[in-house]
């Protein structure tokens, strides 16, 4: 039986700007807050609210101020380079909580939802906080970084972990915990995509994202080695700019970027992806029950980790950066590929926490 909720009730949603993965997981959620009668919030900064922007034309955006996350040029100095740039981290996030804090009354906001923001939560309405990193991987810090982002969840009324709490599941020790003590609830792995039986169109599928330079560095790289590659392919940038571009070039079709709807049409009409081990893209791919390539980003331990373990199950291969060569998607043929997931999230109960009062 459906929930019927009051009328009207506003929600923030708020995506850490880190890539586009964050930006693009909230999309089914922002979509769903429409067909259950609340009315979305968007906030968040740079490519992430350029992205839902134009996804959601219609839709009030607000600017929260950038975290200043940058990768080093150099993979093995990424945890020193954010280390370096946590004092202006740190006076963000005290920003945004200030301006949360405003924008509450201002707005009229009722709820919200901070997908890894986190200073984009309330005492005063319910607050969720969405992260498929219980464990946030750091090398021989994993269990400091882990144990402080467990504290800052500890605050937030509920996490949503986009994954299943079963035995087989998509993120491993990422996102399962050998002691709860959060108010977690599995909601199951969220995409955007839906499987559509379309005649193949690109033998090659080449989707790029994350932070600079390693987006750029792997662009120049995969442009490089395409020119080797006998099949059609279809290659976006992941560049969000104010018009979309397409080039042509013998058997190549370039993007700049591409909307949902161009996406989710251009993945079914591909054979294989080639593409970043980002949690989202995870999920992309195995709602589409595609067969894939990873790269994972050099010193981002979290995709190192779901590239080795979707490796060692026998579902997707993966090399490093450097080590990359257009040769290496032979390797594909040895591997399943992901099975397609059924989405089948219970809305109603989610969104109930919004008429409780806190």
């Amino acid at each position: 039986m459906s929930i019927e909720y009051s009328a009207n009730k506003t929600i923030l949603i708020a995506p850490l700007n880190w890539g586009l993965g964050h930006a693009t997981r909230c999309i089914p959620i922002i979509k769903a807050l429409q067909e259950n009668n609340f009315i979305p919030v968007i906030a968040s900064d740079g490519i992430a609210l350029a992205l839902l922007r134009k996804e959601f034309p219609y839709i009030q955006t607000l600017e929260l101020p950038s975290y200043h996350i940058e990768y080093a040029k150099n993979g093995k100095n990424f945890k020193w380079k954010l280390i370096k740039n946590l004092p202006k981290m740190i006076t963000a996030i005290l920003d945004e909580k200030k301006m949360v804090k405003s924008w509450v009354k201002k707005h009229g906001i009722d709820g919200i939802i901070s997908d890894n923001r986190l200073g984009v939560f309330s005492k005063k309405i319910p607050s969720v906080f969405i992260t498929h990193q219980l464990n946030v991987m750091t090398g021989n810090t994993t269990w400091f970084t882990s144990k402080c982002h467990q504290h800052i969840i500890k605050k937030y009324n509920q996490c949503w972990v986009p994954d299943t709490n079963e035995e087989v599941n998509l993120t491993g020790e990422l996102g399962h915990l050998k002691t709860d003590e959060l108010n977690l609830k599995y909601i199951g792995p969220l995409s955007r995509m839906r499987k559509k039986e379309t005649p193949k169109v690109y033998d090659l599928m080449i989707i790029l994202s994350g932070p600079e330079p390693q987006r750029t560095f792997l662009e120049e790289k995969l442009l490089k080695e395409i020119v080797n590659y006998k099949g059609k392919v279809v290659f976006v940038k992941g560049v969000v700019e104010k018009d979309q571009t397409k080039l042509e070039s013998e058997n190549v079709t370039h993007y700049n970027f591409m909307n949902s709807k161009q996406l989710e049409q251009t993945f079914n009409e591909s054979e294989l992806v080639l593409c970043r081990s980002g949690y989202t893209t995870v999920m992309d791919l195995a709602k589409l029950g595609k067969k894939a390539f990873f790269i994972p980003t050099p010193g981002q331990y979290e995709q190192e980790y779901l590239a080795i373990k979707l490796q060692d199950e026998n579902l997707v291969p993966y090399a490093l950066q450097d080590d990359f060569t257009i040769e290496d998607l032979s390797r594909v043929k040895s591997f399943t590929g992901f099975s397609q997931f059924q989405d089948n999230i219970d809305w109603d109960e989610l969104f109930s926490i919004f008429e409780d009062k806190v």
